[in-house]
C-alpha cells in the first residue's frame, strides 16, 4: 500500500514570528485521517524569525528530533543543556518523566528553518536525556544516512523506539535505496526539492506512506533532501 501526503494538504499555522505546517495533527489544527503513522507522530515545518523562538513550555515521553534546514536553532532546558545546532547537525531530546525547555532563532538578521519530529517511545517514564550528532553533507550525499536509531548504530543519536531515521541528499543521476523488514512501514518526507520514491514524484514538504513494500528506491533528485522513516508495524 502506498498514499501520498501532499505539502498544501497540511495543516498551517501562521503566528507571524512562526510559520508552521504540520505532516500531523497539532495543536489546533486536528485531521482524523492523519493523527500518527505507527509511533510517528509529529513532523512540524518551522520558519521562525529573527531573534524569535519558542519560551519555556513542557514536555513528557515523547521523543523529539530536531533537524536544521538553514540558520541556527538555539536550545535550553531543564536538564542543563544548551547548545546551537545548525544544518548537519541532529538534536534527540527524550522528555520522559517531564522536561522543560525553549527554542530560539539564535541570529538576529536570518530566519531559521527546521523541521521538529516527534516520535512516541516504546516505553513511559523514563529519565530525561539530550544527545546531538553532526552529520557532514559528504555522509548523505547520493545515499541515505542513519541518523537515528534505538542503537547508536553507525553513530547515530538514540531514541527509546524501535524505528530508524535517514537522511539524504539526491541530485541529477544519484540513486539511494532501503531495504525493508518484513511487517515494517515506510514515511519518506521530502524536506526540500524533488524526486521520485518508488516512481511517485515528491517535491519540498510531500511524504509517501508505504507499507508491505520491500525495498524503497529513491532517484530523480533535484536538490532533494529527504527523511526515511523505517517504522514498526502495527495500530
Amino acid at each position: 500500500m502506498q498514499e501520498v501526503r501532499r505539502a498544501g494538504d497540511r495543516g498551517h499555522a501562521d503566528h507571524g514570528w512562526l510559520s508552521s505546517y504540520h505532516s500531523f495533527s497539532f495543536a489546533g489544527y486536528h485531521d482524523p485521517e492523519h493523527v500518527q503513522f505507527g509511533p510517528l507522530r509529529v513532523i512540524n515545518e518551522d520558519r521562525v524569525v529573527p531573534g524569535a523562538g519558542f519560551g519555556t513550555h513542557g514536555h513528557r515521553d515523547m521523543e523529539i528530533l530536531s533537524y536544521v534546514l538553514e540558520g541556527e536553532l538555539a536550545h535550553r532546558d531543564s536538564t542543563g543543556t544548551s547548545s546551537t545546532i545548525r544544518p548537519g547537525d541532529v538534536q534527540r531530546m527524550s522528555a520522559g518523566t517531564g522536561v522543560m525547555h525553549s527554542e530560539f532563532n539564535a541570529s538576529q538578521e536570518r530566519p531559521v528553518h527546521f523541521l521538529q519530529i516527534w516520535i512516541l517511545p516504546d516505553r513511559l517514564g523514563i529519565a530525561p536525556g539530550y544527545e546531538e550528532r553532526r552529520f557532514e553533507a559528504a555522509e548523505k550525499r547520493g545515499q541515505l544516512r542513519l541518523i537515528a536509531s534505538p542503537d547508536r548504530a553507525e553513530g547515530s543519536v538514540r531514541i527509546q523506539q524501535d524505528a530508524r531515521v535517514y537522511a539524504g541528499l539526491l541530485d541529477g543521476a544519484e540513486r539511494a535505496h532501503l531495504d525493508v523488514g518484513a511487517g515494517r512501514r515506510i514515511y519518506v518526507h521530502v524536506a526540500r526539492g524533488q524526486l521520485a520514491a518508488n516512481d511517485v514524484k515528491l517535491g519540498a514538504g510531500d511524504a509517501l506512506k508505504l507499507t508491505d513494500t520491500p525495498r524503497v528506491e529513491l532517484r530523480d533528485g533535484r536538490d532533494a533532501e529527504v527523511l526515511v522513516f523505517d517504522l514498526p508495524g502495527g495500530e
